[in-house]
């Protein structure tokens, strides 16, 4: 296929709809990682189509609804402070934190602004001389790049009121973490695409060989979602476990050399905490050593009490598949995404907010 209608083309989805229904003669059950395969299938109406032995839990791939709640009370925390300028992405600003958000900041005067990427604020940092600039890095894989890449305009132009909250996660420690819970119920996953894409797919070999568990890595249209759920449904049937590409068009075994190097020039792999979720080893980027200057938590020395998670939000259970956002009590009525308690309510990729503003209630089961 050439075009991106061909990718949503209803004759192809009902064919692949078709061969599932032909296929399953028992239940699976199948996590799609990313929070942007979660509002496809949702916004689709794909989950309402797919036969009751198909069951699909929606994983943490959602970078804004992983940030813990102290990385919101440190961003708003640099915000309020005096000549600090906070960029972000929009999504960040409506995710609470434990007592308020950067949007209740930004009203509340703080100099808080929206960007697209991050090499913006480095701009903004040299039109800014007598202003300390930082930018909340939040993301997976995929956009380290980009983060890492404005550190090293800034370290080039020898920028030294620029700096980055990092907040970046990793995929597949966060994978193993959830086979390896107690609750799990997850008999394969989908991959994310747009993370296979920078980062290749070596990394998930082993997580297939481990733990006898077949992954595929799928892209985000309609199309791409089916043929990856058949792509799997046959692996679980006859007993196997691979790893397959779906998403051809754009993932190549050894993802984006480019992307890749830069990324290891800029950050090294840590432990990363993922709210609701817990400590995840070797799951994070930090900034290394040898760039600490452009470290916001090192530059300006942040230490804040942490707070506890709302004891009304079940985020966790849900980025783990083990619920879904309509099991909530709150879902609907006490969090909203004008009123969200947790972040899955508020991310344009979060569970929540897909159910919120997509489901019928026919795909709520």
């Amino acid at each position: 296929m050439k075009y991106l209608s061909e990718y949503r083309d209803a004759a192809i989805v009902e064919k692949y709809l078709d061969e599932i229904r032909k296929l399953v003669t028992k239940p699976w059950t199948i996590m799609e990682v990313c929070g942007g395969q979660t509002h496809s299938l949702v916004k689709n109406g794909i989950l309402s189509l797919l036969p009751e032995y198909v069951r699909m839990v929606h994983g943490p791939g959602c970078p804004v609804c992983v940030t813990p709640l102290h990385l919101i009370d440190k961003a708003v925390y640099l915000a309020e402070m005096e000549g600090v300028i906070l960029c972000s992405y929009g999504d960040m600003l409506r995710v609470p934190g434990s007592k308020k958000s950067l949007l209740e900041a930004k009203a509340a005067g703080a100099d808080v602004r929206i960007l697209y990427s991050p090499l913006e604020a480095v701009k903004i940092a040299k039109d800014n001389p007598g202003k300390e600039i930082v930018f909340f890095a939040v993301g997976f894989e995929t956009t380290a790049p980009a983060n890492a890449l404005s550190v090293l305009h800034a370290y080039r132009e020898d920028l030294k009121n620029y700096s980055i909250l990092t907040s970046h996660v990793l995929v597949p420690p966060a994978m193993e973490a959830i086979v390896d819970d107690e609750m799990n119920v997850v008999q394969g996953f989908l991959a994310a695409g747009h993370v296979c894409t920078i980062m290749g797919m070596d990394e998930y070999y082993p997580l297939v060989k481990k733990y006898k568990l077949p992954i595929v890595v799928t892209g985000f249209e309609p199309v791409d979602l089916l043929q990856g759920i058949l792509m799997l449904l046959k692996q679980l049937e006859n007993g196997e476990c691979r790893l397959e590409n779906q998403y051809t068009r754009f993932v190549k075994a050894e993802g984006n050399l480019d992307a890749k190097k830069i990324i290891q020039e800029v950050f090294e792999i840590a432990d990363r905490e993922w709210r609701g979720i817990g400590n995840i080893p070797f799951s994070g980027y930090e900034v290394k050593n040898e760039y600490a200057t452009f470290d916001a938590n090192k530059k300006f020395n942040i230490r804040l009490d942490k707070a506890e998670e709302s004891k009304e939000c079940i985020a966790g259970e849900i980025l783990r598949g083990i619920k879904k956002p309509f099991e909530c009590p709150q879902f609907g009525k006490g969090c909203t995404p004008i009123k969200p308690i947790g972040a899955p309510m508020v991310s344009s990729e979060g569970a929540c907010a897909a159910y919120y503003h997509f489901s019928n209630m026919e795909a709520m089961a």
